[in-house]
């Protein structure tokens, strides 16, 4: 586990632009993802995730070109996703600059993605994407009250248990969970944090919190209650409603012990 919480900040990519909506819909442009990494990473971001999130529904690869030019801005670790669909295509990736990829669709096709990639480049690298939404909103959904699992882009339901699903993903050799709560993404009413806790519990690598930050008492119930290593940022910082070093700075006065930020630089 992370020996500080991170404050992880998210850049949802759609031709070559970051894009943000409420529960995966309604997307709308916010800004150039180079210039707005930068910017992150000066206000004190731990990491940076860049997810392309319309490669899976087209059936292609990541933008590697704006990989490698969003890595080279970068001090900060960076997580990529969107597109991988064998462990082949972790290795450009990497290459390109980033520090881990992120990969749910074509694990859930095939889990055998997982092994192999954390075979050949290290579990370290290789981040589950579990997108899961409340089943009872999910008619037909055998399992009952809990969680369902969601692919490409958090469009497609499946029949798999999202919290069962992350921890099988996990002894598969995936070595940290980005949890997004569908049901809260963009809404602002704060995390999931039920199903937070509900992974954190059952896996032994750090869960990323996703979906729902609104303000920075909602990063703190993602790591106190939820028990989340990190909690991942959007909306509110492309809005201009709050920065990544105020968040830290009552995180601080809440005796959150994370990684504090002088000069814009994490130390």
């Amino acid at each position: 586990m992370s020996l500080h919480p991170r404050v992880v900040v998210c850049l949802d990519v759609r031709d070559g632009r970051v894009v943000k909506g409420t529960r995966f819909d309604g997307l709308r442009d916010v800004g150039d993802p180079v210039k707005l990494a930068a910017r992150y990473e000066a206000e004190g971001a731990d990491e940076i995730v860049y997810l392309d999130i319309s490669a899976s529904k087209e059936g292609r690869g990541t933008l590697l070109d704006l990989v490698r030019r969003t890595a080279e801005v970068l001090f900060v670790p960076l997580t990529v996703g969107g597109g991988v669909r064998e462990a082949a295509d972790i290795g450009p990736l990497l290459r390109a600059g980033a520090d881990k990829i992120s990969v749910n669709t074509a694990a859930v096709s095939d889990p055998s993605l997982l092994t192999e990639g954390a075979r050949r480049f290290g579990s370290q690298c290789i981040v589950i994407s579990v997108d899961a939404a409340r089943s009872p909103a999910s008619p037909g959904f055998a399992r009952g009250p809990g969680w369902r699992a969601f692919t490409h882009g958090g469009s497609v339901p499946t029949g798999l248990d999202a919290v069962e699903w992350a921890a099988e993903a996990v002894r598969r050799g995936a070595g940290e969970v980005l949890l997004t709560s569908i049901d809260r993404d963009g809404v602002r009413g704060g995390y999931d944090v039920e199903l937070t806790r509900a992974v954190a519990e059952r896996v032994p690598v750090p869960v990323v919190a996703s979906g729902g930050a609104g303000e920075a008492i909602h990063l703190r119930d993602a790591f106190v209650d939820g028990m989340a290593s990190a909690a991942l940022v959007a909306g509110i910082l492309h809005d201009g409603l709050t920065t990544v070093g105020a968040l830290k700075a009552a995180l601080t006065g809440w005796g959150i012990d994370v990684r504090r930020t002088t000069a814009g630089v994490a130390a």
